[in-house]
């Protein structure tokens, strides 16, 4: 039985030309198939490719990676926010009565349950409202700058627990004052890109119960290394939801902040620093003349002497204000007190003559 199944070499030679000789023959008899049906399958292609056409409009979107805001979003968002820290480490600075440096670290986009489960358990977490923008952002102070703020404010030195732990009711309310110091501080820095007027509705101790967006939102976490007296490090983190900035996202642009700094935005603003320059005490001096004596001449100087000056009686008189040439005047008197009357602005000679 065993010797009737087993083929000889003889037949497997015979078996292998056979199957050859077939592949060659139904090769030559497909070739005109082919070519008949090369066109159908142009058409087929041609079909596919308007079939894509047809998607304009569409793009793939890969839910597991955020891009609701373009890489130049980002960049001004770094931009406000770099003039936010200085700005806020000059206000907490003064109002604490300590040195403080805050510099922006970086500025991301990723989901909001990435953002929450990224964050320490125990943090103190301001909830606020940015008018008329709609819904809430959060403001994160991390407990190392948190227990320092509260211990200075207390009448410590700003000494930092090491050790995190929630706030009592007392420091609760010294830290919502510096929160408030906070928001007052980032509406400054959003004046020239949209005016916005800041609200903290709450205060908690984690992230793992606030839920101003759902899980799978996209924001934008900015996040802040905070110095205090070079002896302690800390963050502070802002979080954007995305529905929060998108009404807002044509003023999110590098070239439109470049555009709004250093402009006074309404005739209110204007009048604000005039307002404030009102009232700033400068000092002006006449310069009468000039004269050349010798140190025993000055020496020798008593009450009744009568120095001769450069200036005639009928000349105009250089005003100085704090030593800086600005008008040239007229002496006299007014309301039998001594006066100058300004009659015209001083033009410094560049000729060198």
């Amino acid at each position: 039985m065993e010797s009737s199944d087993t083929l000889t070499q003889a037949q497997i030679d015979k078996l292998l030309d056979s199957l050859n000789s077939g592949l060659q023959n139904s090769e030559t008899s497909h070739e005109d198939d082919v070519q008949e049906t090369s066109s159908s399958a142009e058409l087929n292609f041609s079909y596919e490719y308007d079939d894509e056409e047809d998607k304009k409009g569409f793009k793939l979107y890969n839910f597991r990676r955020p891009d609701k805001f373009s890489k130049d979003h980002l960049r001004a968002l770094m931009d406000i926010h770099k003039e936010f820290s200085r700005q806020v480490a000059l206000v907490l600075s003064a109002y604490l009565r300590m040195h403080i440096d805050v510099e922006i670290i970086s500025v991301d986009q990723l989901t909001y349950d990435e953002f929450a489960r990224s964050m320490p358990n125990t943090i103190t977490v301001g909830i606020i409202e940015l008018s008329p923008l709609p819904g809430q952002i959060l403001l994160g102070i991390s407990h190392e700058v948190t227990s320092s703020i509260v211990d200075r404010m207390l009448g410590g030195t700003g000494v930092s627990e090491i050790r995190a732990r929630e706030l009592t009711d007392v420091e609760e309310a010294l830290a919502k004052k510096v929160i408030d110091k906070i928001t007052r501080t980032l509406e400054t820095g959003w004046k020239n890109i949209f005016p916005v007027q800041g609200k903290i509705i709450g205060l908690d101790s984690s992230y793992s119960f606030i839920q101003i967006a759902s899980p799978g939102e996209i924001v934008a976490l900015i996040t802040f290394e905070v110095q205090i007296s070079n002896r302690f490090t800390g963050l502070l983190s802002l979080c954007f939801p995305f529905p929060v900035l998108e009404t807002v996202l044509a003023q999110l642009s590098t070239q439109h902040i470049f555009q709004a700094k250093g402009i006074i935005t309404s005739a209110e603003d204007r009048q604000k620093v005039l307002n404030k320059l009102a009232k700033t005490h400068v000092q002006s001096t006449v310069l009468l003349g000039d004269t050349v004596i010798s140190v025993q001449d000055m020496i020798d100087l008593k009450v009744g002497d009568v120095l001769r000056l450069d200036t005639k009686v009928d000349d105009n008189l250089l005003v100085k204000v704090n030593g800086i040439p600005k008008f040239y005047g007229r002496p006299g008197t007014l309301k039998n007190k001594i006066a100058i009357n300004i009659v015209d602005s001083y033009i410094e000679n560049t000729s060198g003559e």
